[in-house]
């Protein structure tokens, strides 16, 4: 039988070879080589820089575009809402009892119908400007990214801006996607390999640092998976074991991002899959805290197994999210008490993305894991800054609820976040019966203390 060689099919398989190699000889030299000793080139804060300039100068064309065109560019409505001086349950009804036929408050009723129009109106302002339900949703851009997921018409306002928006698109998903992809698979493996290897050596100082290294190396590896360019600040105030880390929320990759600048013990429940795979792998090299889907729900039981390991003062800090679901970075919502109620130091953390070059906010409602995580390597780039603020304790005479209270806003007012009281469980929830009857107290207050005003009279 007679073989024949097509020299054309030799040739290709050459520099498809060639190709890897180079492909492969590049991310190690300059990406994960640089991730196992910690350091960084520059070429990322480059990039950040040139897209900066590369967004104004879109802007500027969208601004004259609009003009020319008589256009009217779209800006966040909030920016037109003037806010009214914070006044007194109390002190709102009166003023709607003033304008009223009844002038004297003195001789006035029990309850008065012009009453309802308070609650009618606090119904109305609730529904136009939702402190909730808006902070479920993608935050609003200021000028365009260049990417279509943010605004789906404004590459059709020039030439240069179509052909620099369809340049950018292939850039993205032929160039930095790949790239993104392949440092993924290679953190995500090394650290399933490794953290299995290291967890077949005895207990011991070896173990620990082993484990702290490469799970360092890894978690630096899938931040350049998200070209992540992360700014750390008063790493002095750094987590430090046998504490607490406490945190804002915004999206899953919120671990990785604290976890390439120091080891941490997750809690979390267990899943299946390829998530299971990493958590079984990683909790033989570290002791992380994993749950049953059957023991989440038990609070002593979550409670009794993070005091065990906060009295080992040898073990790594627990990285914790109070809030319990994702928050678009522009609030922080309800610390959940029970992070609080353990005892140790806690350590606040704010975290704080900028939008301008991807949205970091998971909205799981809308999205899937793989579909997430696919919109952040299709995205320009992940810039955030993360605070280490002062250890925090709680006081004698505070409760749980207090001191969750004073770390939130603590977080909030570094990270210049909004300040919420809300709970955010009404993401996926009915308001609770609490919050109604707290406002029918009040009410009920003020009508009891008018009667007494009056007998005392």
């Amino acid at each position: 039988m007679e073989l024949f060689f097509n020299p054309f099919d030799n040739l290709v398989c050459i520099l498809l070879g060639i190709s890897l190699t180079v492909w492969f000889t590049l991310l190690l030299v300059f990406i994960i080589v640089p991730a196992i000793f910690g350091v960084s080139f520059g070429i990322r804060r480059l990039y950040m820089k040139t897209l900066l300039k590369l967004f104004e100068w879109a802007t500027l064309r969208i601004e004259r575009g609009a003009k020319e065109n008589n256009h009217h560019l779209h800006k966040p409505y909030s920016n037109a809402i003037i806010a009214k001086e914070p006044t007194s349950f109390e002190e709102e009804i009166k003023e709607i009892r003033r304008s009223g036929s009844n002038k004297d408050l003195d001789s006035a009723s029990e309850f008065e119908m012009s009453d309802i129009f308070y609650f009618a109106r606090r119904g109305v302002a609730s529904i136009m400007d939702d402190e909730v339900t808006k902070r479920f949703s993608a935050e609003e851009l200021e000028s365009w990214n260049l990417l279509t997921r943010s605004n789906n018409n404004f590459h059709y306002i020039s030439l240069r801006l179509t052909v620099l928006w369809g340049l950018g698109l292939v850039i993205r998903y032929s160039f930095l996607l790949p790239l993104r992809v392949t440092l993924a698979f290679t953190g995500v493996g090394l650290l399933v390999f490794l953290t299995c290897v290291i967890g077949l050596l005895p207990n011991g100082r070896l173990k620990n640092f082993l484990s702290e290294k490469v799970h360092l190396m890894c978690y630096r590896i899938c931040v350049r998976a998200l070209t992540a360019i992360i700014t750390y600040h008063d790493s002095e105030n750094k987590p430090k074991k046998g504490g607490i880390c406490v945190a804002n929320h915004t999206s899953p990759i919120d671990v990785i991002i604290l976890a390439s600048d120091g080891c941490y013990a997750m809690v979390g429940q267990i899943h299946g899959g390829l998530m299971g795979v990493i958590q079984r792998s990683m909790v033989k090299a570290c002791p992380h805290i994993w749950f049953e889907r059957s023991e989440v729900k038990d609070r002593h039981l979550v409670a009794k197994r993070l005091s065990d390991h906060l009295e080992v003062k040898t073990k790594l800090p627990i990285l914790i999210f109070p809030e319990g679901t994702c928050i678009n970075n522009t609030s922080v919502m309800m610390f959940k008490k029970g992070s609080f109620e353990i005892g140790g130091t806690v350590y606040p953390v704010a975290i704080k993305y900028d939008p301008r070059f991807g949205d970091a906010f998971w909205n799981s409602s809308k999205f899937g894991m793989v579909s997430y995580l696919l919109r952040m390597m299709s995205s320009w780039a992940i810039v955030c800054s993360v605070w280490y603020l002062p250890p925090m304790s709680r006081e004698e005479d505070e409760d749980a609820v207090q001191f969750a209270n004073r770390v939130k806003a603590a977080i909030a007012r570094q990270g210049g976040l909004v300040d919420l009281l809300w709970d955010g469980g009404l993401k996926r929830g009915k308001v609770k019966e609490t919050f109604k009857e707290e406002q029918q107290k009040l009410y009920s207050k003020m009508l009891v203390g008018t009667q007494e005003d009056r007998s005392r009279s």
